[in-house]
């Protein structure tokens, strides 16, 4: 992939890595001093196409390929119009083929393919469709009201929530705050002894925690889900019975293998490693190896016709 940067003044994301790249609608990328530079008066052309721009149409480049960029602006300002809804045809076909048209607009738009064909086609397509546009894009904002309004309210529930934390919390800090005066008070004016007073002090505080209703905090999604809910079905309880383990019967059809405990002794670890302390640690024994790699080799060394080893 090549390294993003000015195709103006050369500057890369490498060497530069505060640059930012600044895109308009012709789809060519320039850095932001490269702007500042080139259109102080406010307007020029693009250095890479001609393309006559203005500085207060440059943007922020979201995509390392400008061209992508210049889709989604042109996406956005065709979309605008061919606002038509599915309810506004009478088949799914005819739905189906109003969307291929739109792509191919775009794309059209996007790499210069049949460009004055296609804007005359955009003009023509809005005059004949204004009414319907007006109507779409009303209730575009309609939508965008209603979601405006749920955003609003979750943020008036969470603010609600937080004040009634906030005030629990100042309740519980003035409570503490009385009883360690309260308790202050009568050590010092108290003939009782301190340990007395101490324990009662405790155990007051104790059951009063424990009279005291516990409250489980019920917030809700937009939805009207309260989060933590699960929708959880009883697991059925199976009695049978116990597992009991069996060895697993290996038939080796070769010698008989030395055991475990006698591979040391019969002289097999002599050019096997030791085990190092993060091996034993972990459980594991250098006999284990050896063991095993002695099974692979005599397994299978005996021929018995109609015999399967395994």
């Amino acid at each position: 992939m090549e390294e993003q940067g000015c195709p103006r003044c050369k500057t890369t994301k490498y060497r530069n890595p505060s640059m930012k790249l600044l895109v308009n609608v012709c789809g060519h990328s320039l850095c932001e001093s490269c702007v500042d530079l080139l259109f102080i008066k406010g307007s020029g052309g693009c250095p890479e196409c001609g393309t006559a721009l203005r500085r207060n149409n440059f943007r922020l480049q979201l995509f390392e390929d400008a061209n992508v960029e210049k889709e989604v602006d042109i996406r956005k300002r065709v979309l605008r119009d061919f606002n038509k809804k599915e309810e506004d045809f009478q088949s799914l076909n005819e739905y189906n083929d109003y969307l291929e048209m739109i792509e191919t607009v775009v794309f059209n738009l996007t790499n210069g393919v049949e460009e004055e064909q296609t804007k005359k086609m955009i003009d023509q397509y809005k005059k004949e469709n204004r009414e319907i546009i007006q109507k779409n894009k009303s209730k575009m904002s309609k939508d965008e009201a209603y979601l405006d309004s749920l955003i609003e309210q979750e943020k008036h529930d969470a603010e609600f929530r937080k004040k009634i934390l906030l005030e629990k919390e100042l309740e519980e800090k003035n409570k503490k705050k009385l009883n360690k005066e309260a308790l202050i008070d009568e050590l010092m004016f108290s003939d009782m002894p301190a340990s007395m007073i101490m324990a009662t002090h405790k155990a007051a505080t104790t059951e009063t925690k424990e009279n005291e209703p516990v409250q489980k905090s019920a917030t809700h999604f937009s939805q009207g889900m309260k989060v933590g809910f699960q929708n959880m079905m009883p697991v059925p309880l199976e009695e049978g019975e116990a597992y009991q383990h069996v060895s697993i019967t290996i038939e080796m059809c070769g010698p008989s293998l030395p055991l475990e405990d006698t591979l040391q002794s019969a002289g097999y670890l002599k050019n096997v490693r030791s085990t190092s302390d993060s091996e034993r640690g972990g459980g594991f024994e250098s006999r284990m190896a050896c063991h095993r790699a002695l099974q692979d080799a005599l397994s299978g060394l005996f021929y018995f016709p109609g015999t399967s080893c395994s």
